[in-house]
């Protein structure tokens, strides 16, 4: 019975490990209409190789991102067109940052690192669903651990191996 018990807790303890293995935001909820602090927590590197470089997909609907430079790491900000064009506070956007990019760090595998960026969340972008920011971890020798699985409908992000971090969205706040 106890050696039951201790294999069933072993199993459990894999399972809330491989739960937590995965990047993931800080902040899970935002209301649209505002702005966003999106903090990306990098648990790990790919397979016992360090982590290099961060890619950052910027989501349609998700506008004016700015990241947060970090020390010892390069900041690349890739620049497109968006599908529309957004009202920001009374300013027409028809482009900005798609993609952000910090590389020539190092994290370790045994390491835990958070980047940052800010961005707005448009009020087009629909309540109560997820807005997902797919983002790739590049290792040395092309390893990479690729956050980029988005789940179907009526389906979880627990349900992937390699999901995307996601942000459920609330309803626009009233007032300023």
């Amino acid at each position: 019975m106890l050696s039951k018990l201790i294999t069933t807790a072993a199993f459990i303890a894999i399972g809330t490990t491989a739960a937590f293995a995965h990047s993931t935001l800080e902040t899970t909820e935002a209301h649209v209409g505002a702005s966003y602090k999106a903090v990306i927590r990098v648990p790990h590197g790919c397979d016992g190789k360090p982590t290099i470089a961060l890619r950052v997909q910027i989501p349609e609907g998700m506008i004016a991102a700015k990241p947060m430079p970090k020390p010892g790491w390069t900041l690349e900000k890739v620049k497109g067109a968006y599908e529309k064009s957004y009202d920001y506070f009374g300013t027409p956007m028809k482009e900005g940052v798609k993609e952000v990019v910090w590389k020539g760090g190092s994290l370790a595998d045994d390491e835990y690192e958070e980047f940052v960026f800010r961005a707005f969340l448009t009020e087009g972008l629909p309540v109560g669903k997820t807005l997902y920011v797919p983002l790739v971890q590049e290792c040395p020798d092309g390893a990479t651990e690729r956050w980029i699985e988005v789940p179907a409908e009526g389906k979880s992000g627990d349900d992937l191996e390699y999901p995307a971090p996601g942000i459920k969205l609330l309803e626009k706040k009233s007032g300023h």
